[in-house]
């Protein structure tokens, strides 16, 4: 059983940047086939994938994110990490990490971007 946790702040002010870690138990994120994705959704709207970093260490990013976006990974650690920079209010969700398109998933984590 693939067990996912993200852990974090959950405020930051606007213009810093924003990290989260996901722990990984129960798989190894250097296994193949599988990636690691985030993804958040804010209030009142739909998912919105944010970028994943794949077994092999390549990562790929929302285009709509992707100049703010770092995801990287802590193989010892078994975790991958999630940055973004610049934040602004618009980037307040809830932000969840999970293995693939969400076969597994995190609880999710609040994150608060104050003005």
């Amino acid at each position: 059983q693939v067990q996912l946790q993200e852990s974090g702040p959950g405020l930051v002010k606007s213009s810093q940047t924003l990290s989260l870690t996901c722990s990984v138990s129960g798989g190894s994120i250097t296994t193949s086939p599988y990636y690691w994705s985030w993804i958040r959704q804010p209030p009142g709207k739909g998912l919105e994938w944010i970028g994943y970093i794949a077994w092999s260490g390549s990562a790929y990013y929302s285009p709509s994110l992707k100049s703010r976006t770092t995801i990287s990974r802590d193989t010892s650690k078994n975790q991958f990490t999630l940055q973004l920079s610049s934040v602004t209010p618009e980037d307040t969700a809830v932000y969840y990490c999970t293995r693939g398109v969400g076969d597994y998933w995190g609880q999710g984590t609040q994150v608060t971007v104050s003005s």
